[in-house]
């Protein structure tokens, strides 16, 4: 590129200032023309540079014809959608990290970015700064993907990963986790499984060319996991992780989930621990395939927006329809998902039972006759009151008949309180 490429950044909290910094100190093919900031404090961090470079107005990015590329780095859906819109109407090329922003509004905004020769990037908006969308589009596209999961919030694998080492509370960890700032003063979205929906929503989109309405896709947090679950776990060979998990359906439908699962030791997933994240791909005829590294933060994050933008800067220098393969053609297509009543899944479930002869063979009969079978039964330990603490460990069944199995051991007087249900990994 004999011409530097104009870019015009939106934001520099914690990763626009990755960006900004990356781009000043590694990266002399791009010029970066505006900056739009409101938080003067934000911008008193960058006295040495040209403040004539800086602005509070978005609109003067979108309407400065120099600048070819609108990169957005303030996340949220209000005001990014709107700016993000008339950028396109522009004639901008953009990159975001804002993986709400794609999950909830990608398919109009690839069928907008299409209608305007313009292309959307996106690799940071799931995987931080580890590389997937590309090598999902490019490198593994000869394959017919047939399957996912991926620990896709770094937040809550680094809360499992401290519960595990040292059997505190879910709550005494996620104190001190927003203590070190690996957690949000309001981690809902974190805790509850929205964040790591929004990533699997697009891996899904991706890899079958569909769009996935995020408010289809089940979603359950870590809240309910406790000590005494993931001592269980450990005993009888297994971890517990979030998982975002993506399954082709037989008939045109595509399962898609976030919950806490149960995942073998000897699966390569199960060694992700602390804020690290890894997706696992499978498909045909490459077998499987593991993406690992850092899932945030502001280099690793900025690492992948400055890829994009790379990419884009080359493309756009040397053609008129630059990126063809990135360019989402599923958009316009919905994807079928498989409610999760309907899964298939193996299961932990713990409960709390009067400690009598025969309860044991109580559970099995409810079991059985819910078409569900055990792979194990096991009393673990007496407490205080003298109940009786038993673990179920099942075979594959379907959700809902391990739902109705539920309902009727509630029902049951010998059975005190079901403490939990994990989904098992296969």
């Amino acid at each position: 590129m004999d011409k530097k490429i104009q870019i015009g950044l939106l934001g520099i909290g914690t990763v626009g200032s990755g960006v900004l910094e990356t781009i000043l100190n590694h990266v002399s093919t791009l010029e970066i023309k505006k900056i739009a900031e409101k938080d003067p404090a934000k911008i008193g961090q960058y006295l040495h540079l040209p403040q004539g470079i800086f602005t509070d107005n978005a609109e003067e990015l979108i309407n400065d014809t120099d600048i070819k590329i609108f990169v957005e780095l303030i996340g949220g859906i209000n005001p990014a959608l709107g700016l993000i819109k008339k950028a396109i109407q522009n004639k901008k090329h953009i990159v975001t990290a804002n993986k709400e922003l794609i999950a909830k509004h990608g398919k109009e905004l690839f069928e907008l970015a299409e209608k305007n020769n313009v292309v959307i990037l996106y690799e940071a908006a799931v995987g931080g700064g580890i590389p997937i969308i590309m090598p999902l589009k490019q490198s593994l596209s000869a394959n017919k993907i047939t399957g996912m999961a991926g620990i896709l919030n770094g937040t809550t694998n680094y809360i499992l990963t401290k519960m595990e080492q040292e059997g505190s509370s879910f709550e005494e960890v996620l104190k001190e986790a927003q203590k070190r700032g690996y957690a949000e003063a309001d981690p809902t979205a974190d805790m509850q499984g929205y964040d790591a929906a929004y990533k699997i929503a697009i891996l899904a989109s991706l890899a079958f060319n569909k769009n996935v309405d995020i408010n289809s896709v089940y979603k359950e947090g870590i809240v309910g996991i406790s000590p005494v679950d993931i001592g269980y776990a450990k005993e009888f060979g297994y971890k517990i992780k979030l998982i975002g998990l993506v399954q082709n359906g037989e008939i045109e439908n595509i399962d898609v989930r976030v919950h806490p699962m149960l995942v073998p030791e000897e699966h390569p997933i199960s060694g992700i621990d602390g804020v690290l994240n890894a997706i696992v791909i499978e498909g045909e005829p490459v077998s499987r395939v593991m993406f690992s590294g850092p899932g945030a933060g502001k280099f690793p994050t900025a690492s992948s927006v400055v890829g994009d933008i790379l990419s884009l800067a080359h493309e756009i220098s040397v053609t008129d329809y630059p990126m063809p393969m990135m360019r989402f053609s599923g958009a316009g297509k919905d994807a079928v998902l498989k409610d999760i009543s309907e899964t298939n899944n193996k299961y932990y479930i713990r409960v709390t039972a009067v400690n009598t002869p025969g309860v044991m063979g109580e559970l099995g009969t409810i079991c059985g006759r819910n078409s569900i079978n055990l792979s194990g039964i096991v009393q673990k330990e007496m407490i205080e009151d003298g109940s009786a603490m038993i673990v179920l460990l099942t075979e594959l069944a379907r959700e809902k008949d391990v739902q109705k199995a539920l309902g009727e051991m509630g029902e049951n007087p010998k059975i005190k309180e079901i403490n939990n249900l994990i989904r098992v990994m296969e």
